[in-house]
Formats: structure tokens, C-alpha cells, sequence
């Protein structure tokens, strides 16, 4: 029994050294060239397990995802001004849209592996300062950058990217295979650091959680 606790301690303060270091080590370690005119204003959204990002709907956006625009999905609406993505487990992302309706088995999933999925929603104004949005400025070839980074993210059939059938939160959203595996060290929130640095931003070298996501790009940005 002694012999189990202090594994479990030595694995706990694994896992917070992990985070520690993850989140005060910058990635990349060399700071990147600042573009020379940050045009175009991007946002991370903070929840308490899950972030998101929201890049602004002009016109450059809209053609590099008018694979999405349908009269289900307004890319085109003129009171859309963003368009939020995330990545996540396909299982509790899909079967849980709020902490009332958490089921065991798509916790085991996340906790474990599980495929990915997408999510993608079309927001109006997003209000700011407020304590769960961080917002960056960027400039054309960044954002470029982050588009790329979205679009090759979803999974393709021949060539196309059609939406999950009947899956979505609300009247809008979205969801779509999506590349690669969910795993509790290595999920939603690696990802959108690893968009944010596809963007010319830095992020802490491993940032499993929100906070320390939002931590490190406000020491490294």
C-alpha cells in the first residue's frame, strides 16, 4: 500500500514538474522575427478545460474556408465577424456539450486515446478586455500561416470535407474528422498552442491545460 502511494506522488510531482517546465519553457526557444505590420487581430477563447481560437472573418478567410459556407453554415453572414475552431476527442467532445451531461466512457476515451474531431462555430462581436479571451495582432503572412494550419487539420474523403451528420450544439456549429489522436497529455490545448506558434507566437513548450496555455503566451507575446 506505502509502496503504491509514493508512486502515485512521485508520478503527481512528475506530472507538475512536466507542467512547470511546459509552461515556462518558450517554444520555439528563439523568438521569432516580429512581422513588420500586425494588421489582423486573433483571439484565444479560455474555458476551464478547452481552448479555442477565433480568426477574423474578412474576405481572405472566408475564400480559404468556402468549403464550409452553406445556408446551415453563413460563412458569408455580414454580422459574422469570427470563426472559432477547436480540437478535440471526438467522443467527449461530440457527447458532452455541457458538464451536466458528462458520460463515463467518453472520459475513459479522453483519458486514454480517442480519434479527433473539429469544431468550428461563427461568432458576432467578441467583447473585450475580458478574462477568457487573450488577444494577439499578427500580420498577413502569419495569418496565412494559421488559415493553412486550420485547413490541414480537417480530414478529407477524395478531396472533400463534408460535416459529421447530426452533430453540433447549436443551429450553426460544426463538427469534422479531424487529423490525428486525442490523449490526455496531448490534446486540445497542444493543439491550439501549436496553432498559435504556426502564427508566429510562442507558446510554453507543453501546455496540456488552459491556464498555463494563457500563462505562457502572456510571458512570451
Amino acid at each position: 500500500m506505502r509502496t503504491g502511494t509514493r508512486w502515485l506522488l512521485r508520478v503527481l510531482f512528475l506530472l507538475l514538474v512536466m507542467a512547470a517546465g511546459g509552461t515556462f519553457i518558450p517554444r520555439p526557444l528563439i523568438a521569432p522575427v516580429k512581422a513588420s505590420s500586425a494588421a489582423h487581430r486573433v483571439l484565444l477563447l479560455s474555458g476551464p478545460i478547452h481552448t479555442d481560437i477565433a480568426i477574423p472573418l474578412d474576405e481572405e478567410t472566408r475564400a480559404a474556408f468556402s468549403f464550409l459556407d452553406d445556408p446551415d453554415f453563413p460563412l458569408s453572414h455580414p454580422n459574422a465577424e469570427w470563426l472559432v475552431v477547436g480540437w478535440g476527442g471526438r467522443a467527449f467532445y461530440l457527447e458532452t456539450p455541457t458538464w451536466a451531461e458528462v458520460k463515463p466512457l467518453p472520459v475513459l476515451r479522453a483519458l486514454t486515446i480517442d480519434r479527433s474531431v473539429l469544431h468550428l462555430d461563427l461568432a458576432g462581436h467578441i467583447a473585450e478586455p475580458h478574462p477568457a479571451v487573450t488577444a494577439f495582432d499578427i500580420g498577413d503572412h502569419e495569418l496565412t500561416r494559421l488559415r493553412r494550419f486550420i485547413a490541414d487539420s480537417f480530414v478529407r474523403n477524395a478531396g472533400q470535407i463534408a460535416p459529421i451528420p447530426d452533430a453540433g450544439y447549436g443551429e450553426v456549429d460544426r463538427f469534422f474528422e479531424a487529423k490525428g489522436y486525442f490523449n490526455a497529455l496531448f490534446g486540445c490545448n497542444t493543439w491550439t498552442a501549436a496553432a498559435l506558434r504556426s502564427a508566429g507566437l510562442r507558446t510554453g513548450f507543453w501546455n496540456p491545460l488552459p491556464q498555463s496555455l494563457r500563462l505562457s503566451v502572456s510571458v512570451y507575446n
